[in-house]
């Protein structure tokens, strides 16, 4: 068998997030199933990891995992993946070595969306420069015992329409981090709390609460590699499931509009 990296896209409605859970649907258990199913040996025999956790209701469009692969051909493996992928879409491929750790990336590219309206720009530019280097995110993130020292490489926010985009890019970020960053932005450009606030919840001189932001406006990007080189399927692929899904929305629009 081969060790392959495999980047994956998923909407996060109806997942109880991406980590496998005794109780309800995962992106985790999703993946194993369709991994079985084209592969015929078992989850042992797999060793699937995945890069990044995901809350319930959080999107990726390049989440990554690795697993190891019966097929000789990345190609055909990635055609058979998506075949019978559902809500799963298996976008690119690359061969890796039998120690790869998909959690070692070179860095992850998150992206969220906030409704403009209210929201003052230079306000929300000057909060976001506050979050980038070096800091102790303990008031910024769920504790789950894990150190809270992260390194935030940039956060780019660009206003289209009635639309202001938000995009983060670090090695690693902690547990609900990014949603309580924008939390605490969203906050600083109505105007509730003072950038001076966020200086001091962040240096832990006082425990301010700005909220956690919705899940389902969040989308991981992609996890980034520099040493690797994916291979994309063919977007053929995608096309039937697209239809099938702009159909589903299409019935779901028209029961909305039927109760108005």
């Amino acid at each position: 068998m081969r060790r392959v990296a495999v980047k994956i896209a998923y909407i996060g409605e109806g997942f109880n997030g991406s980590q496998i859970q005794p109780v309800g649907r995962t992106v985790e258990s999703e993946v194993l199933d369709k991994l079985v199913l084209v592969s015929k040996i078992t989850p042992e025999e797999l060793d699937l990891k995945f890069s990044s956790r995901t809350d319930k209701g959080v999107n990726a469009l390049g989440n990554a995992i690795s697993f190891n692969s019966v097929f000789t051909h990345n190609t055909t493996l990635l055609r058979a993946l998506n075949a019978v992928g559902g809500d799963i879409f298996f976008r690119s491929i690359c061969e890796v070595p039998d120690d790869f750790n998909v959690r070692y990336a070179t860095s992850r590219i998150y992206r969220y969306i906030l409704p403009a309206e209210g929201l003052d720009i230079d306000r929300a530019l000057e909060c976001a420069d506050v979050f980038i280097g070096e800091h102790d995110f303990a008031r910024f993130c769920k504790p789950d015992n894990k150190p809270t020292i992260a390194n935030v490489e940039r956060i780019d926010i660009d206003v289209r329409g009635d639309m202001m985009i938000f995009e983060f890019e670090a090695r690693f970020f902690l547990w609900n981090m990014i949603r309580r960053m924008v939390a605490a932005i969203e906050s600083v450009a109505k105007g509730i709390h003072e950038i001076e606030d966020v200086h001091r919840a962040l240096d832990d001189l006082q425990e301010i609460n700005f909220g956690v932001a919705r899940p389902d406006a969040l989308t991981l990007l992609d996890v980034n590699y520099d040493w690797l080189t994916f291979e994309r399927a063919d977007p053929s692929q995608f096309e039937e499931r697209k239809k099938e899904d702009s159909f589903r929305r299409g019935l779901r629009g028209s029961f909305y509009n039927s109760l108005l």
